[in-house]
């Protein structure tokens, strides 16, 4: 490999903020590596996101310690990303919920996902021995389910794809506050090797229409307040598109991953090269982007073996 992955450079610990974002929900955030959200009911609590290992997952559950002593007994996971899910078993939670496509994606493509990140994410992956193995929901859904933790209602729904064909958002009604995993960030890059850009736009704009107050995005700060929320969404869907036009332009007179590759960073460093994550998500950004111009819907799997090629060929 020509150099490493950005990522593989970023070693440097992170200063976590947890921030109460309405009536016991909190936002978990350490400078745009992966968020957590915790949602507090009459009686127990549940957990959005489980980070990348069981050592991770105990920084989130002494912050919950610090506000509350009821038990957790739900984790929601809103799609099957490793550095998401990898640490659930810390929480010991009976219950674990995931859409139904995205256990599909842990059957088809966990394992391999898993190997990839762990190459990719030192840092995040420190204590991984701790892991059992894959995590595997105790509760599927398809398009729409609700948890009562007590009285309060807890709505989780699959809005449309964006970073993955899996993705689940959380609703808690009673403040008007969602968590949205990785459809949303906040001054960071998206991931988008696993997306679907031409859905991404329109589930953004459903996450619009709930005119939320706050939201937990899936890396980079809370947003609280209608303006920091409609600022990020807009954010967001900048990048996503000024991301895939440019690869379009390109895919359609046949040019080579390299002129795609070429043409994004014209279109975007000036914009966006600040953003958290943004140089180690830009390669598997422009690689996806080119795949689904070129008309593959479903993102093709990947490994540790096809993240070194596609670098490679980059910085040939």
């Amino acid at each position: 490999m020509a150099k490493a992955f950005a990522s593989q450079g970023d070693l440097a610990e992170k200063k976590i903020s947890f921030t109460e974002i309405g009536e016991g929900l909190y936002a978990f955030t350490a400078e745009g590596d992966p968020n957590s959200g915790v949602i507090i009911g009459d009686d127990t609590v549940m957990v959005v996101e489980a980070q990348a290992t069981p050592r991770l997952a105990s920084k989130v559950i002494d912050r919950i310690r610090s506000v509350t002593d009821k038990p957790i007994t739900h984790v929601v996971l809103t799609h099957y990303h490793a550095v998401r899910v990898l640490g659930a078993s810390a929480f010991k939670a009976p219950q674990v919920i995931m859409s139904q496509e995205a256990r599909n994606m842990v059957a088809e493509r966990g394992q391999e996902d898993w190997d990839s990140e762990f190459q990719r994410f030192p840092r995040l992956f420190e204590g991984h021995e701790s892991i059992p193995g894959l995590t595997w929901p105790t509760t599927t859904f398809n398009g729409k389910m609700s948890v009562w933790l007590g009285r309060r209602r807890v709505d989780i729904m699959q809005l449309g794809r964006a970073h993955t064909a899996g993705d689940a958002v959380i609703h808690v009604p009673d403040q008007n506050v969602m968590f949205t995993g990785d459809i949303v960030e906040a001054h960071s890059a998206c991931y988008c090797g696993d997306g679907h850009f031409g859905d991404w736009g329109g589930t953004i704009e459903s996450i619009r229409a709930f005119d939320l107050d706050a939201i937990a995005p899936g890396r980079g700060d809370a947003l609280v307040g209608r303006d920091a929320v409609n600022g990020a969404l807009d954010r967001t869907r900048d990048f996503v598109e000024s991301t895939y036009r440019p690869v379009a332009r390109i895919a359609a007179r046949g040019g080579s991953l390299k002129e795609a590759w070429a043409a994004v960073r014209a279109e975007c460093d000036l914009k966006f090269s600040d953003y958290a994550i943004y140089e180690h998500c830009l390669p598997f950004n422009v690689a996806r982007a080119y795949d689904e111009a070129r008309g593959i819907d479903r993102p093709r799997i990947w490994t540790a073996e096809r993240d070194r090629q596609m670098w490679d060929m980059l910085q040939s």
